[in-house]
């Protein structure tokens, strides 16, 4: 199942999620699957974040509509994404750069600073 987060910065009602929730529709995802937060991607408490997270199972992936939408720290963003390949979802993120992980990366060795190594299309 996709299930879809979307996020603006601003609480004040001077954003708007609109672009945000058409693309993610219009990428699949069920009006019914999606969650929001109207706060700053750098803020902890983000409920719809948390309840987004919480409703994914093995075999869901969490779209987004840019990558930054989950939040602009590298820690949190590494965190969430080993979260979710430890849980069996995946990710896919609509524009900009970012990766679509479709199953739980390997590690390519054990030394820090390693990059990881992405599932080949093969499978393997």
């Amino acid at each position: 199942m996709l299930v879809g987060y979307m996020r603006v910065s601003k609480a004040n009602g001077s954003q708007t999620t609109d672009p945000q929730r058409d693309a993610l529709i219009q990428a699949g995802v069920d009006e019914e699957q999606l969650y929001q937060d109207r706060a700053s991607g750098k803020k902890d408490d983000r409920p719809g974040l948390a309840a987004c997270l919480k409703s994914l199972r093995d075999g869901d992936t969490l779209v987004v509509w840019k990558l930054d939408r989950l939040g602009r720290s590298l820690h949190h963003l590494v965190n969430t994404v080993h979260d979710l390949t430890a849980r069996g979802a995946g990710m896919k993120v609509l524009t900009g750069q970012g990766p679509r992980l479709t199953r739980p990366l390997r590690p390519a060795s054990s030394s820090l600073g390693s990059s990881p190594r992405w599932p080949s299309s093969n499978g393997s």
